[in-house]
């Protein structure tokens, strides 16, 4: 996994765009999952310009965006979370 989402990447950006599109493209959103004791939808998962991939979660009318490292999945997790579990190992913390 970790050779097919940085195949062709040059370098630390490149690498972790092509982290995102696997992700984006194989994680299936939306999906319920626990933070902090409170019950959250994840609606999405985005880029953010600090090279960062995000979690978009929301409660009611409320929407936080979260570390994909930082985001507890749910049991049984949704289809394509292999994919956060290859990011984690990639980025040493798995």
């Amino acid at each position: 996994m970790i050779e097919e989402a940085t195949v062709d990447c040059y370098n630390d950006s490149e690498q972790i765009t092509g982290w995102f599109t696997m992700i984006a493209d194989n994680l299936a959103v939306p999906f319920e999952t626990v933070i902090l004791g409170v019950p959250v939808t994840v609606e999405r998962i985005e880029l953010h310009r600090s090279q960062q991939i995000v979690s978009v979660c929301r409660r009611g009318r409320a929407q936080q965006s979260l570390p994909i490292l930082d985001l507890p999945l749910p049991t049984p997790p949704p289809d394509g979370a292999e994919w956060i579990e290859a990011y984690r190992q990639w980025c040493g913390e798995g």
